[in-house]
């Protein structure tokens, strides 16, 4: 995805990192701008939607008031699985007829992947949709704040191996930053927290949003690892 002008939102405190619930409030103001810088985003020209074709689906993007500042609640899925077997990600899955759309998606795949209780959460909106090749899924992320945080955890292990809540602090420590090649020979922002390799669509977005959010630091680019 190619950069935008950020929007700043005032440093990230560091600190010890839980992944406990923790008490929140409003939607900060600071996510209300990313929100909306976010809305227009430039998609890179390998993640744009076909015109036709594709299965609609959503995920979810949680930010939470966490110990160590901003986090973001990821899941890392069973290496059984048919499609993104052993990837982390953000919660989220495809449409269904009775989900009223992505924002109701992205909820109901939160709710039976790791037991998040929906009447906790806002949404703030819902951002570009992008395609990934590999799958045919079109997908809208859906931005949220976790007003008030519950206990999440692996509803069913064949699907969901691990529930994280990752520090944005984490995320922009360069020493967690690397590009990732993939077999095809594209090269692509990756990160590496919590003895996982976040990489394709998901460390896309992350990558995306910590620049639109002024977050990002300095790092080393030129690091890359083949898949």
């Amino acid at each position: 995805m190619t950069s935008g002008e950020p929007v700043s939102v005032g440093p990230v405190p560091v600190g010890p990192v839980s992944a406990g619930p923790v008490s929140a409030g409003p939607v900060p103001e600071w996510l209300r701008k990313l929100a909306a810088a976010a809305e227009t985003m430039e998609i890179s020209p390998r993640l744009l939607p076909p015109a036709t074709g594709g299965r609609a689906s959503a995920v979810l993007v949680l930010f939470a008031d966490g110990p160590g500042g901003p986090d973001l609640l990821l899941i890392q899925r069973s290496d059984g699985l048919r499609l993104h077997a052993g990837q982390p990600a953000f919660p989220g899955g495809a449409i269904d007829a009775g989900d009223c759309g992505p924002v109701g998606a992205a909820l109901r795949e939160a709710v039976e992947e790791v037991g998040l209780d929906p009447s906790g959460v806002d949404v703030v909106g819902t951002l570009p949709e992008a395609y990934i090749p590999r799958t045919g899924f079109r997908v809208v992320p859906v931005l949220a704040w976790w007003r008030r945080p519950s206990a999440v955890a692996p509803v069913d292990a064949g699907e969901v191996a691990a529930v994280e809540r990752v520090s944005v602090a984490e995320l922009v420590d360069p020493a967690a930053r690397l590009m990732v090649r993939v077999p095809d020979g594209r090269i692509s922002p990756a990160f590496r927290v919590r003895g996982m390799l976040i990489w394709g669509f998901t460390a896309a977005l992350v990558d995306r949003l910590l620049a639109l959010a002024g977050w990002e630091k300095p790092w080393d680019a030129t690091a890359v690892m083949d898949l």
